[in-house]
């Protein structure tokens, strides 16, 4: 089953030590029901210095599991789930929960 969440979207985290956070979705790991959010699960990793890092340390968000997000609802900015419907062209549309708005 496919995501209900894509890269571009604002989420906002509802759960962990990440609640309350918000940002946007960098990437997308379908496979892996993962998802890489903007400021959100930084993690610090050391490496070799070189002349590019001279201190050898880097930062980087890690992957969160995406039943720990809730989409932002782009006109109540409040997190809402997400439904489908199908628009007059046939076309499958985002809907959202809260106001029953369009997402995409």
């Amino acid at each position: 089953m496919g995501l209900k969440i894509k890269k571009g979207d604002q989420v906002v985290v509802i759960s962990g030590r990440e609640k309350g956070k918000r940002g946007e979705v960098e990437r997308v790991i379908p496979k892996k029901d993962r998802l890489v959010v903007e400021g959100v699960n930084t993690r610090k990793r050391h490496a070799q210095p070189s002349q590019n890092n001279p201190q050898g340390m880097f930062e980087f968000d890690a992957p969160i599991h995406v039943s720990n997000v809730m989409l932002i609802d782009p006109s109540s900015d409040e997190p809402t789930r997400v439904g489908y419907r199908f628009d007059d062209a046939g076309k499958k549309v985002r809907v959202a929960k809260r106001s029953g708005k369009d997402i995409d």
